[in-house]
């Protein structure tokens, strides 16, 4: 059985093995209103980090509790690919790369 409740793993996308960790909970903010979870990523052996930022949960949207978190490796994997096709070099320099995914990491 899949663990889907984990905060970090490893997975391998394309050959290369990329860490991931959940950098933020859905949390409200005053100015923004509610804001979705954010995960990093790093491919191993590089240094520069990329963060997806996911929509909130309708749920929250809807006042409803929070729920625990879904993120799983399927999830991260269709988000490193996402990001590479938008343009993160995984092994340049630089400040860590944001991008905005859907539910599902596309």
């Amino acid at each position: 059985m899949l663990n889907t409740h984990r905060l970090a793993g490893t997975v391998a996308v394309d050959g290369f093995q990329y860490d991931w960790e959940l950098r933020r909970e859905p949390l409200w903010r005053e100015a923004e209103g509610w804001m979705g979870m954010a995960v990093a990523l790093v491919r191993q052996g590089t240094q520069r980090e990329a963060m997806l930022e996911f929509p909130p949960p309708r749920r929250l949207m809807k006042g409803l509790q929070r729920g625990r978190l879904q993120i799983g490796d399927a999830v991260v994997a269709r988000g490193i690919r996402a990001a590479l096709l938008a343009g993160w070099d995984p092994e340049s320099r630089g400040k860590p790369v944001v991008f905005t995914v859907d539910a599902d990491g596309n």
